[in-house]
Formats: structure tokens, C-alpha cells, sequence
């Protein structure tokens, strides 16, 4: 993944019917994906005046996604721009890094951007800001004593997605 970093544009959206629910994509006019919200999201986006509904914008987001829940992608490779506070965007740069069907804590996240440990909390609010759900993969981030601590799209979403990377057993009859 790549991210990139630019002033104010138009955006365009799109919906994705998904495994875990319609998912809102957002992208700046040449197709850098800004934004991965799903309904109820904790801050998630919903489409709003002047944003342009362009599907073919959001093609290879698509496949990917699709490739991804059907089990044969482990890694986008989608151009992605998020925009927050230098600490927010280490914590997220960090999130990248942990590779698909493993986990990690906040406090390992914290130790990996050089945060002290009293900083977790900023780390878990960093976490939760996450405007790239799914792509950028706060889902894989648990609490220090393996518990799956909160998830801005749902604990039940987060539970789908580790799942379905291998992490969790499926438990369903």
C-alpha cells in the first residue's frame, strides 16, 4: 500500500456489498482511496452533498475487496491517503504492518512507533480513528490479554474478519 498526503478535493464514492455489510468507499478524483466505512461505524463517513458517485473509479478497490473475502487475497495493493494528526498517521502506517491472519496489541503498536506505554490510550483512539477499515487492518489489533477489545466497525465485524484470515475458529454449528 501506498499513502500519499494532498490538500482538499472532490470526493467520489461508491457502495460494495460485502460479507460484513455495504461498505462505503471514498477516493479523491484520481482514485486514491480515502475512506472504508461500513453502517454504524464509530465516525464512519456517509455520502454527503457534492460528493460524485463513480463506480468505475473504485474497480480495482472492488476486486480486491472481493478477492480478499472469497479468501485469495492477503494484502492490498491499493494507493491510499488518510488524513490525521503525525501521531495518528505513525499508528496507522503501523497497522499496515501486521500481516494478514495474525494479530497484534495496542501496546505493541505503541512500542513500534516508539510511544511510551502510558500511551496506549492514544494508540487505541488513533486505532478506532481509522478511516481505512478492512484495508487498513485495525481489526487485527487486540487487547493485551487477547481479548477482542473494541472495533470501530463492530465487535461482530471484527470477529468476521479474523475469521475469516484464520485467527478465530469459526464457532457456528
Amino acid at each position: 500500500m501506498t499513502a500519499r498526503t494532498t490538500g482538499p478535493a472532490t470526493l467520489h464514492w461508491t457502495s460494495v456489498d460485502s460479507p460484513v455489510g455495504s461498505l462505503l468507499l471514498t477516493a479523491d478524483p484520481t482514485g486514491v482511496l480515502t475512506s472504508l466505512s461500513v453502517p454504524g461505524q464509530k465516525g464512519g463517513r456517509t455520502v454527503q452533498d457534492g460528493w460524485l458517485h463513480d463506480p468505475a473509479l473504485f474497480r480495482e478497490a472492488e476486486e480486491q475487496l472481493a478477492a480478499y473475502f472469497a479468501g485469495e487475497l492477503k494484502e492490498f495493493r491499493l494507493e491510499l491517503r488518510a488524513e490525521g494528526t503525525e501521531f495518528r498517521e505513525r499508528v496507522w502506517a503501523a497497522l499496515d504492518d501486521v500481516p494478514y491472519g495474525a494479530t497484534t496489541t495496542y501496546g505493541e503498536i505503541a512500542a513500534r512507533i516508539g510511544a511510551p506505554r502510558a500511551a496506549v490510550r492514544a494508540v487505541g483512539g488513533a486505532i478506532g480513528a481509522n478511516p481505512l477499515l478492512i484495508v487498513r487492518p485495525c481489526h487485527r489489533v487486540i487487547g493485551a490479554d487477547g481479548a477482542l477489545t473494541g472495533y470501530a466497525g463492530g465487535l461482530e465485524r471484527k470477529t468476521a474478519l479474523l475469521s475469516l484470515e484464520g485467527f478465530l475458529q469459526d464457532s457456528r454449528p
